[in-house]
């Protein structure tokens, strides 16, 4: 049925709200499902392999296994446990091949035991063996036995897809990965093998270990009397952070962190490295410490009856709980009473002067 074009476009902004449909790649490919089923058969072969096994008589018992370990009734108690019944395609997929198992059960164990490559790879052609790729099965680059000679991955390996270039592991760079990626350096190379190991963090490109074997030195080092050494950002003028930071060296690089909420530019962590002290604080002991307002000699808040209350920088000024707050004073409960209640003064009148 076709929804009215009205309808379609109603239903476009909760289509754009939905999550965006998985990957075809993360899809199982029909390789993935054949192996994940063989995986299946042979773990059912592995439960049930001494099921006949009750102890006591050990020659009847090995009779009985040998008769069971082939026997159509072992193969239906594995294929009954190969799929979950909410698996609709291991099912599907069972019921589709159950004749081509059978028939490796009862008849070609014995001439190809590799259930896998019997199964997957010739019978329904839907794998290739370790090392090949594609529709073919052809050889990976650098051969079959050593894919991308053992420093990468196959682009395919193992089933029908791909195009069997390598993707190189760390390190590692070139058709068949056997090249050194900068930072990196040749530590063993043969016609079979090549090891690539890991320059030191100063260098980018290297011959050896050390920082005395860098063929160019990193960003954020400098070679120095033969070696890569850190060059430190921090002594360089203009420094490199703001009046607010100082610098922190690191190896081949710097960060710059907050100065102390009490300083006023900085050289360091924390209160005792200020250059100078925001107001409200003053040197003691070394570092920027809170001045206390409220115990100097003179009065930070002056009117009468108002308490003063230190804070980290300042302070502030408060009359008492009850007390009326006026510009000069903190006028107590009773006096203010009293002002209120008292009658103004009357002036006399004309007839009276």
């Amino acid at each position: 049925m076709r929804l009215p074009r009205r309808a379609a476009l109603g239903l476009l902004p909760l289509l754009l709200l939905l999550p965006p449909a998985p990957e075809a790649a993360k899809k199982p490919t029909p390789c993935h499902r054949c192996r994940g089923l063989v995986d299946k058969f042979n773990q059912g072969m592995v439960d049930t392999a001494k099921k006949n096994f009750g102890g006591g008589n050990t020659a009847w018992e090995e009779k009985t296994l040998s008769k069971y370990e082939s026997s159509e009734i072992r193969l239906l108690e594995i294929l009954e446990g190969l799929c979950e019944s909410s698996d609709f395609e291991c099912n599907q997929m069972l019921e589709a091949q159950e004749e081509h198992l059978e028939a490796w059960w009862l008849q070609l164990k014995s001439e190809y035991p590799d259930l896998f490559e019997w199964f997957c790879v010739k019978t329904l052609k839907v794998c290739c063996s370790p090392g090949t790729y594609g529709p073919d099965c052809l050889a990976c680059q650098g051969g079959s036995q050593r894919p991308c000679s053992g420093n990468g991955h196959c682009s395919g390996d193992g089933s029908r897809q791909g195009d069997g270039s390598c993707r190189c592991h760390m390190g590692y760079q070139g058709p068949l990965c056997t090249d050194c990626m900068d930072g990196y350096f040749s530590s063993l190379r043969n016609e079979t093998h090549s090891i690539c190991t890991a320059c030191d963090e100063s260098c980018k490109t290297c011959s050896g270990l050390t920082n005395r074997d860098c063929g160019e030195c990193e960003v954020g080092w400098v070679l120095d009397e033969g070696a890569c050494m850190d060059v430190d950002e921090c002594a360089a003028e203009p420094p490199p952070c703001s009046a607010a930071q100082f610098c922190k060296n690191a190896n081949g690089s710097y960060t710059c962190e907050e100065c102390d909420s009490s300083c006023v530019g900085c050289t360091g962590e924390g209160p005792g490295n200020c250059k100078e002290c925001i107001s409200g604080y003053a040197r003691e002991h070394g570092q920027c410490a809170d001045v206390d307002e409220c115990s100097l000699a003179e009065k930070a808040c002056v009117r009468k009856h108002e308490n003063c209350y230190n804070t980290p920088g300042s302070y502030v000024c408060v009359c008492p709980d009850g007390f009326e707050e006026t510009e000069d004073a903190c006028v107590p409960p009773a006096e203010a009473e009293a002002t209120e209640g008292e009658s103004p003064t009357q002036l006399p009148s004309r007839e009276d002067l």
